[in-house]
């Protein structure tokens, strides 16, 4: 269970959220909702340890934020790009997995999941704005990670792309994974929603 208690995030002089508190299952899918600048990628990121809370608690299966066995359960993806133009597509995936430590299979494979079979050793400055972000979301066909945290993770995706990724994160809440996403688009999932 992911348990979040209490958490609070300020910017300069602009309280984005105090004292928010919710508990996630095994299984649950959530999305966090609210106006740009409310606070949606600051959450994602305090839950990615990537930034702190101003106060609160957080825990996944009882094992705190900052704890390795916390880092260890946690996939982040972010909206904005981490691929490098100059590597090439598998280049790009290595780096990506090798951030988080927590993965498992053939990047072939994956690829080929999301369509880019083919382009395993393409410099990423020939691709398009949409298979960047594949590359990226490629990766998800690995990860062991039981908290996924993805920054609007159907941006620039093609309608087909974006079921082939909301399949894997339904798999992954089928196989007792826990989601937090932020989107603008449409999604066919099942969510819990957060309020910002």
């Amino acid at each position: 269970m992911l348990k979040v208690e209490k958490i609070s995030c300020q910017k300069g002089y602009n309280q984005l959220f105090e004292s928010l508190t919710f508990y996630l299952k095994s299984g649950d899918i959530a999305r966090i909702i609210g106006k740009n600048g409310s606070g949606k990628t600051s959450l994602l990121k305090i839950l990615a340890g990537v930034n702190t809370s101003d106060s609160g608690i957080v825990s996944i299966d009882d094992t705190l934020l900052n704890s390795f066995e916390y880092k260890n359960n946690v996939f982040y993806l972010g909206h904005q790009s981490l691929i490098s133009p100059q590597l090439s597509v598998i280049e790009n995936m290595d780096f990506l997995l090798n951030l988080s430590n927590n993965y498992t299979g053939n990047k072939i494979t994956a690829l080929s999941a999301v369509g880019l079979k083919n382009y395993a050793d393409e410099l990423c400055y020939k691709l398009s704005a949409g298979q960047k972000r594949k590359v990226i979301l490629a990766t998800l066909f690995l990860s062991t990670a039981k908290l996924w945290l993805l920054d609007e993770p159907f941006t620039a995706l093609d309608v087909d792309s974006v079921k082939i990724i909301e399949e894997i994160i339904k798999n992954h809440a089928k196989n007792g994974g826990i989601c937090i996403l932020t989107t603008h688009q449409q999604s066919a999932l099942d969510f819990i929603e957060i309020t910002l």
